[in-house]
């Protein structure tokens, strides 16, 4: 006689054949991207367009904290007055944000009426 007991062990084939199993990878791939990856490579995109239009005049934070106005720029560093007579030159991927001197010239001209 046969026994039926080693049949009924087996596991069950996969509903949906192979496909089903790569659906949802698909899925939590497709979340990720929307999710992490390309808000992430926008903000990168756009540091960089900031440390590009870097200007004389502008007043920067730097990566470590050093805030100071632009005294001079090249291709690959910026010279950042912190004081009267002190000059410091940094990398531009040093400098995290970037204050344009428009704005910073610009008088506050919101008028509060009660």
């Amino acid at each position: 006689m046969i026994s039926l007991l080693p049949l009924l062990a087996q596991d069950a084939p996969p509903a949906g054949g192979g496909l089903g199993m790569f659906v949802p990878m698909i899925l939590i791939m497709v979340m990720f991207y929307f999710i992490l990856i390309r808000p992430q490579r926008k903000a990168q995109k756009a540091q960089e367009v900031m440390r590009k239009n870097v200007r004389v005049g502008d007043k920067v934070v730097t990566v470590g904290g050093i805030h100071g106005m632009v005294s001079g720029v090249t291709d690959k560093t910026v010279s950042i007055k912190v004081a009267d007579s002190l000059s410091l030159k940094f990398d531009r991927a040093a400098v995290a944000t970037v204050e344009s001197k428009s704005k910073a010239e610009e008088p506050d001209t919101k008028v509060i009426e009660s």
